[in-house]
């Protein structure tokens, strides 16, 4: 049986996952301002294993469960498929139906991924599912399987994910800038860099705003949300952004940067072209809209 919720506190309990991730690590500093956070990182809570899962959640009672964990390796998900599938599919049911069970609120991070990436007009919410590789299939399914445990939920797609810290394009560039002459780069994929800290900025304003007391309120506001950084560009584009904001020794010729299509960069997961996501329900429900990507990107190379 889960441990009775402690109805004097005033400040909501926070169950976060992932923290040691570049969403986690941002979320454990936006999210302290909200209530009393509890972060746990792999060591911590094995997000594979079911029964740990539950122990977990049910020994804290949480108000309110982050997960940004996930498995991310978009190209060795085609060989793990069973490891992508349990973190990203399994876990997320798990933490839903603990979350339904404990009358805890859940917020869970998607992506672009889950649409084929066909057309050019960006997606929206209601757009029918259609991932072209693993990673995508499984991030899809875990949003299936927390919409199907019926607890309350907000799921939050975003794209193209960078900072200052982990694995991601920023720093993979930086770093082939200053280590190669010349970069091929994929110019007919089209998304929206977003940073981490917006998007966890962006979430802790979304949860300032919901009463975990008014169901009434809040009940049309459960569901899914695009979140991402304001317009579009290539990865081309968001190469050539890196390049001219970064700063180089003087020993240092930085790369030349050269646009290819995507055929041309072959792949073990198909990456769709069109990851261009609608914000506006995000905007029409919580008052949100993240700034533009150029700017985002100055900041975060500024700091």
């Amino acid at each position: 049986m889960s441990t009775p919720r402690d109805r004097t506190r005033v400040a909501p309990k926070i169950l976060l996952t992932g923290v040691n991730g570049q969403v986690g690590w941002e979320l454990r500093r936006t999210l302290g301002a909200l209530g009393e956070v509890v972060a746990l990182d792999s060591r911590m809570l094995d997000l594979t294993d079911g029964a740990a899962i539950r122990d977990a959640v049910r020994a804290m009672v949480p108000d309110i469960i982050v997960n940004p964990a996930a498995y991310t390796a978009v190209d060795k998900a085609e060989s793990e498929p069973e490891r992508a599938h349990a973190l990203n599919a399994t876990a997320p049911g798990v933490l839903a139906e603990e979350a339904a069970r404990c009358d805890a609120l859940l917020i869970h991070f998607s992506t672009d991924y889950v649409f084929d990436g066909s057309g050019v007009m960006p997606w929206c919410e209601g757009d029918a599912a259609g991932p072209l590789n693993v990673y995508g299939a499984t991030k899809h399914a875990g949003e299936v399987a927390i919409a199907a445990a019926g607890c309350r939920h907000l799921i939050f797609r975003t794209s193209w994910v960078y900072g200052a810290r982990g694995s991601n394009f920023l720093r993979t560039m930086r770093r082939l800038l200053r280590e190669r002459p010349e970069l091929k780069i994929v110019d007919d994929q089209i998304g929206a860099p977003t940073w981490c800290r917006d998007l966890a900025e962006a979430t802790a304003q979304v949860l300032a705003q919901v009463s975990l007391a008014d169901r009434a309120q809040n009940n049309a506001r459960w569901g899914t949300y695009h979140m991402t950084n304001a317009g579009e560009t290539s990865w081309y584009g968001f190469a050539e952004a890196i390049r001219a904001l970064d700063t180089f020794d003087a020993t240092v010729m930085p790369a030349s940067l050269v646009p290819i299509p995507g055929s041309d960069y072959p792949t073990p997961a198909r990456r769709p072209l069109n990851s261009r996501l609608n914000n506006d329900r995000l905007e029409q429900a919580f008052g949100l809209r993240l700034r533009d990507w150029r700017e985002a990107l100055t900041l975060c190379m500024e700091a």
